[in-house]
C-alpha cells in the first residue's frame, strides 16, 4: 500500500527563554493510504503537537515527516501553505465556518486558494453538500443550522479538494450522543469510499470505530494497535 505519511525520529520542542520544553521525543510512524485511525492521548502527551505537524500547522525540530511523497521537513512558509490546502482536509471541534457565509460558499473556501473559477466551485460545492446529505441547507448560514449539520458542512470542506489526508480533530466533541454517532457513520462511510481518516480523539468509543489507534504518552508512541 502506498505511504501517505512517514514520520521518522520527530522531536518537537518550545523554548522558555534559553529553557527547553521538549514535547515530542523521537516519534516513528506510518500511515498507508484508505487507512482510518485515531490518535489518542491524555492532555500533555504530545498529541496536539503531533496532530499540528502532521497537518503542516508546525514544524518539527528535527526528524523527517513524507507526506504523499513529499519532504514536509524542507518545505518553506508558502510550500506548507499549499500542502495544507491540497494535500490535507481538516475538519475541527469548533467547526471554523465563516458565519457570513453559507454552506455552500464555506464548503467552496478551499476551491478559492486553488484559484478555481465561480461556476466549477458552486458546482462542486454544492455535489459535496449532497454526498453529506446537506444539500437542502445549502443556502443557510451557519447560525441557522445545527451542531450536526455545521460539522456535515465542515466535513464537506476537507473533502472538496480530495485530500491525502482527512484530518478531524475532536470532531464530536461539540455535538450530542446522538449526533456524534451520525457524524462518526459518515466519517466511517468517507473511509468506505477510499479516503484515508485520522481522528485526533480522548473518546475510547470514538476511537473504537476506526481500525487503528496510536496512542501517545509523554511525547513518544505508547502503543499501535491495528483490529
Amino acid at each position: 500500500m502506498k505511504e501517505v505519511i512517514s514520520l521518522s525520529n520527530i522531536y518537537k520542542s518550545y523554548f522558555l527563554g534559553k529553557q527547553e520544553l521538549p514535547v515530542l521525543k523521537g516519534i516513528d510512524l506510518k500511515v498507508f493510504s484508505h487507512e482510518y485511525l485515531a490518535l489518542m492521548g491524555p492532555s500533555g502527551s504530545g498529541k496536539s503537537t503531533l496532530m499540528n505537524i502532521i497537518g503542516c500547522l508546525d514544524t518539527a525540530t528535527k526528524g523527517q515527516y513524507i507526506l504523499n511523497g513529499k519532504d514536509v521537513s524542507q518545505m518553506d512558509d508558502d510550500e506548507l501553505a499549499a500542502a495544507r490546502n491540497t494535500e490535507i482536509g481538516f475538519v475541527f471541534q469548533q467547526f471554523n465556518l465563516m458565519p457570513r457565509l453559507s454552506a455552500w460558499e464555506n464548503v467552496a473556501i478551499p476551491l478559492i486558494y486553488a484559484g478555481i473559477a465561480k461556476k466549477e466551485r458552486e458546482e462542486r460545492a454544492w455535489t459535496m453538500l449532497e454526498k453529506v446529505g446537506l444539500q437542502d441547507r445549502g443556502k443557510h448560514n451557519p447560525n441557522e443550522l445545527s451542531g450536526g449539520q455545521s460539522q456535515r458542512v465542515a466535513i464537506a470542506r476537507a473533502l472538496i479538494n480530495n485530500p491525502s489526508l482527512i484530518l478531524a480533530d475532536e470532531p464530536t466533541g461539540n455535538l450530542d450522543t446522538k449526533t456524534s454517532l451520525e457524524i462518526m457513520d459518515l466519517f466511517s462511510q468517507i473511509h468506505a469510499n477510499g479516503n484515508t481518516v485520522m481522528l485526533v480523539t480522548h473518546e475510547d468509543d470514538i476511537a473504537n470505530c476506526t481500525r487503528r489507534i496510536v496512542r501517545i504518552r509523554d511525547g513518544i508512541v505508547e502503543s499501535d494497535i491495528s483490529k
